[in-house]
């Protein structure tokens, strides 16, 4: 299960990989629409939930994926960022994943205590074609952010990052296809030749699922169930361990927090062939896989 924070929801189009938009798809399945913006209610204070027993309902060493509805720079959102960053600032022993189609507007937006960067936030752009890849990549490289990553999702063009591995920062690809209604196909060939870049500047590689329309040796799939886009992708062999992410997570006074007191995630039966396992959480046993 992934931990998602959306502090804010709606976005506004801006790029190639934004033609077929999930949250735009899914708002219209609802009645919504996908352009307004607004701050979440009860959801924004998100990570700082607690159970019963006062304690935290995400736990330490746990990964929470943020604003996947929406782009945690969206000029829009300006107003709650700084609200966000202090929730942020109070859970140094949780994981962060930011992630962004607007990285030029980063260094103008981070915290006033932020230096060189927090240990616990980890950075992507996403590549959805080279012409992306090319104008978000070389900003990355030049932003203070501790942990990098890029997010080549919608996979929609063959794309080489190559020029961007050689000096380390970049540690974690993830790549998947296109969903829902329009989703333009993803050719295999491309995955494999992005794993092979990634191989030789051991940098970790995550094939995360197909897309509907998936392409390989030149046969067209449609594959319009989630579940076996993940399946396919795991078994695709694709998913690579380079080179791993050292995360320091600390107390609120600093302090390291041993890694043996992370949180040890549990995966069921359907998580063995799950090529976002590494992504998440683990199970939660609700017991939906078995309704299924």
């Amino acid at each position: 299960m992934f931990n998602i924070w959306n502090p804010w929801h709606g976005c506004v189009k801006c790029s190639e990989g934004c033609e077929n938009c999930y949250m735009f798809y899914l708002d219209r399945q609802r009645g919504r629409d996908g352009s307004e913006i607004y701050k979440t209610k009860s959801g924004f204070t998100y990570p700082l939930h607690r159970d019963r027993s006062g304690r935290y309902k995400i736990s330490s060493g746990e990964t929470i994926h943020v604003c996947l509805n929406s782009d945690f720079f969206l000029p829009e959102a300006d107003e709650w960022r700084d609200d966000a960053w202090e929730i942020m600032r109070q859970r140094p022993d949780v994981k962060f994943f930011l992630l962004t189609k607007r990285p030029e507007r980063a260094l103008d937006h981070l915290p006033d205590s932020w230096g060189d960067g927090w240990e616990n936030i980890s950075f992507s752009v996403t590549c959805e074609n080279q012409r992306r890849a090319d104008e978000r990549i070389p900003i990355l490289l030049s932003l203070p952010f501790k942990h990098k990553g890029i997010m080549c999702a919608p996979y929609i063009e063959k794309v080489s990052i190559e020029r961007y591995l050689g000096d380390g920062q970049i540690e974690k690809i993830l790549c998947g296809g296109e969903n829902y209604d329009g989703a333009r196909p993803c050719d295999f060939d491309w995955v494999k030749s992005l794993r092979e870049e990634c191989v030789r500047h051991n940098v970790t590689f995550n094939f995360v699922e197909t897309g509907t329309v998936f392409i390989k040796d030149g046969k067209r799939y449609h594959l319009p169930n989630k579940r076996i886009q993940s399946e396919m992708a795991y078994k695709s062999g694709m998913n690579f361990e380079g080179k791993p992410q050292k995360f320091i997570l600390t107390d609120m006074l600093g302090l390291p927090i041993p890694e043996e007191e992370y949180h040890i995630p549990h995966y069921g039966n359907a998580c063995r062939s799950c090529a976002s396992r590494s992504e998440c959480s683990g199970c939660n046993n609700c017991g939906s896989c078995a309704k299924k």
